[in-house]
Parts: structure tokens; C-alpha cells; sequence
């Protein structure tokens, strides 16, 4: 494993790339229409996030106490919207340990129908714009399908074991922390044609920070689409600028297959460069790495090789330590996707 050094010279061609950027990025670039809030506020729309919503969720007491009186609730929402007097409630902080400890920020039943109505209305119009391999939350996607994918990389580069390839792996540091509300709001406003609109963005946005204008919280829905809108340009930037083939994404992890590991470190340095001036995040400075895919590539829960896929020990640790009867089948499907034929069978006996 080769660990960045802080000390390196980013080269200075990153920089001049950046304005390329800007030019790539805004080419074709249009507005989304501006009658976006009177979708996200319609009655049906309030309906249909409410159903969304509460899928799976239906037992759980604050769920059944909002659906008791639920046209009430609807309508009386609806109301606040449009008069603008919609105010986003306090969140509840609760802390899951998945393995790692993380901080969830939970908000009440109400904000999170409007933050469902939100992403039902203008997810659809983002997704058409982000590139295909970006993998967390969107519809077809997920963690297995973007195993698979860097799997398929690791055949194409690797020319059935013949060729030796390097892949190098990124995290960004505290991402959901350390995203600027001010970068956020910019963003979306490049599309969303739409003053109310924005407003209530932009109020989902500031109710919660880590510090003053940064951050959002571990828990929200509109989180997790706007991650995706914040790291868009960090695809396009790796697939347009550095002219990388052979990049996915999932959330703040990445994984670009290089020629060498000279290769890796000087486009992790650019990527870096580029976080930091364009985005005001940064790369976690211990967990980037340039490594020959011969050894695997650790990525989401797993040890991705060119003809097999395996459980990392850790992952496998806590299946074996956290399995019962409850669970066995949430297991089972992680497993289903990995080479383990041994470990399925002992799990099986807890159906």
C-alpha cells in the first residue's frame, strides 16, 4: 500500500485544467423549469412522498401517530409550503456503529415527507445528467452492481492476468461534514430555475451544520442525491480533464485503474488540488492508495480480484459475529455476491 505524502508538488498543468473544466462543465447546460415548486407542493406529489415515505416504516410509533390524522397533516403541509411559512424542525441525533461509529441526524416524519416530495420532483431531472459510473442511491445501481462494474475494469485492463494494472483509492475526508452549504447552493441553482424552489433547498440545507455553513447530516434523503450533485463535478472532472476510462464512484469512494503507481499518486494529487479549490473538501491522507490489482481492490465491503469476488475479513467477521434468524437474510444476499459457498452454508442453518 502506497500512502500520499503531503510533501508532494502537485503539478502545476492542474491548475490551467480547472479552467477547462469550467468550459466542459457548462457546455450544453440548461436550466431545469421553474415550475418545479408547484409539483413539489401538489397534494399528489405530498401523497406520493407520504407512500414512499413510510414504506417499511409503517410500526414505527411516530409513523403511526402522522398517518392517525394524515389528510390533516397533508393538507396543513401543503399550506405551510405555499404560504412560506414552512420551518424545518430540529433533527435527533442517534449514533450506529456500521462498523465504524456515525453520527445520524434523524428529522421528524414531517420534514422527511417534504424532503421525499423534494427528491421525487427533481431527482429524476438530475439523474439524466450524472455519468454512469456513479453508483450510490440512484435506481439500478448499489454497492453489487458497482462491484461488478470494477470487476469488469479489472478483466478489461488486466487482459485475463497478462498485464499488470494499478488501481488507486480514494476517500474523501468527513465528506457529508465538510460539504459547503455556500458550494451546495451554487450548484443547484446552475440548474433549478426557481426561486421558491431554492428557498426551500436552501432552508433543508441550513438547518443543520457541523460549523458555520458546512455540512449535511448523515440520515436526511436529500442528503444522500446531494452528494451526488456535489461530487458530479469531481466525475466530470476525472473522466473529462484527466481523461481517466476506468473510474467509478460510490458516495466519497473511488477507485480510478492506473499504468503505474507514479501515475496513481500524480492524479491523486490533481484530484486532490481540484477538491480543495473547486469543492472545499479534501482527500482523507491516509486512505489513498496505489496498489497492483493482483492483490484486490478493497472496495465496499469487499476483496475485488479479476475472476473473484471476496468478503473482507472484517465484513466476514461481523456476519458470523452478528447473524440470528432476524437477519440471516439481508446475509445471505451480501454473501450471495462474493465467493463464499462455505460461509453460505453455515448461515443457512439460521432460516
Amino acid at each position: 500500500m502506497i500512502e500520499r505524502m503531503h510533501d508532494r508538488q502537485i503539478p502545476r498543468t492542474t491548475t490551467e485544467q480547472l479552467s477547462l473544466f469550467n468550459f466542459v462543465f457548462g457546455v450544453g447546460h440548461t436550466k431545469i423549469k421553474s415550475d418545479l415548486f408547484e409539483q413539489i407542493v401538489s397534494i399528489e406529489n405530498l401523497f406520493f412522498a407520504w407512500e414512499r415515505f413510510c414504506k417499511g416504516k409503517r410500526k414505527r410509533q411516530d409513523v403511526m401517530l402522522y398517518e392517525r390524522y394524515l389528510e390533516d397533516h397533508l393538507f396543513s403541509l401543503q399550506e405551510e409550503l405555499v404560504s412560506g411559512t414552512y420551518v424545518h424542525s430540529p433533527y435527533e441525533p442517534f449514533t450506529i456503529y456500521d462498523p465504524k461509529q456515525r453520527l445520524i441526524h434523524k428529522a421528524c416524519v414531517k420534514d422527511r415527507v417534504v424532503h421525499q416530495a423534494i427528491v421525487n420532483i427533481i431527482e429524476p431531472l438530475f439523474e439524466k445528467r450524472f455519468i454512469h459510473d456513479s453508483y450510490s442511491c440512484r435506481v439500478g445501481k448499489g454497492t453489487h452492481v458497482a462491484v461488478r462494474r470494477l470487476q469488469t475494469f479489472l478483466r478489461r485492463e488486466g487482459k485475463n492476468n497478462t498485464k499488470t494494472v494499478y488501481a488507486l483509492k480514494c476517500d474523501v475526508r468527513k465528506f457529508f461534514a465538510s460539504v459547503s452549504h455556500e458550494v451546495l447552493l451554487h450548484q443547484l441553482s446552475q440548474s433549478i430555475d426557481c426561486i421558491k424552489t431554492m428557498a426551500l433547498i436552501k432552508g433543508i440545507i441550513q438547518s443543520y451544520s457541523t460549523s458555520h455553513g458546512t455540512g449535511i447530516p448523515l440520515g436526511n434523503l436529500t442528503s444522500q442525491l446531494f452528494a451526488n450533485v456535489y461530487l458530479h463535478e469531481l466525475d466530470w472532472y476525472v473522466k473529462q480533464t484527466l481523461r481517466t476510462a476506468h473510474y467509478l464512484r460510490y458516495c466519497d469512494d473511488f477507485v480510478l485503474l492506473v499504468p503505474s503507481i507514479a501515475e496513481g499518486m500524480r492524479l491523486a494529487d490533481n484530484v486532490d488540488l481540484f477538491l480543495q479549490e473547486r469543492l472545499r473538501i479534501q482527500l482523507h491522507p491516509y486512505k489513498v492508495c496505489v496498489r497492483t490489482v493482483k492483490q484486490g481492490v478493497d472496495f465496499l465491503g469487499y476483496r475485488v480480484l479479476e475472476h473473484a469476488v471476496i468478503l473482507r475479513t472484517g465484513t466476514k467477521k461481523r456476519v458470523i459475529e452478528n447473524i440470528n434468524a432476524e437477519n440471516v437474510s439481508s446475509y445471505l444476499g451480501v454473501c450471495q455476491h462474493a465467493n463464499t459457498y462455505d460461509l453460505q452454508r453455515q448461515l443457512k442453518h439460521f432460516v
